[in-house]
């Protein structure tokens, strides 16, 4: 049973060693390498940081209004009982 416990030990080492050795740099297309084609529609090939950044649609905006008041919920129609 220990060798199998110092199996589980020694993976679980291995994969957060590995997890840890990741690099973080800038992104930036290969040399002479083509980008991305123009997306359907669009007039020119966006660039590296027009493609990076996010839009609207990928990161909306919060909506943070409180609630001011408390109000009755009003009679739902489609609420019925279940069916016997």
């Amino acid at each position: 049973m220990t060798g199998f416990v110092r199996t589980i030990s020694a993976t679980g080492i291995l994969a957060l060693a590995l997890t840890a050795c990741g690099a973080r740099r800038d992104l930036r297309p290969q040399e002479n390498a083509a980008l991305p084609v123009a997306p359907y529609g669009a007039t020119a090939t966006p660039t590296p940081g027009q493609l990076l950044d996010p839009t609207t649609q990928q990161r909306p905006s919060r909506s943070d209004e409180l609630l001011t008041e408390s109000k009755a919920r009003d009679d739902d129609p489609f609420a019925l009982p279940p069916r016997r």
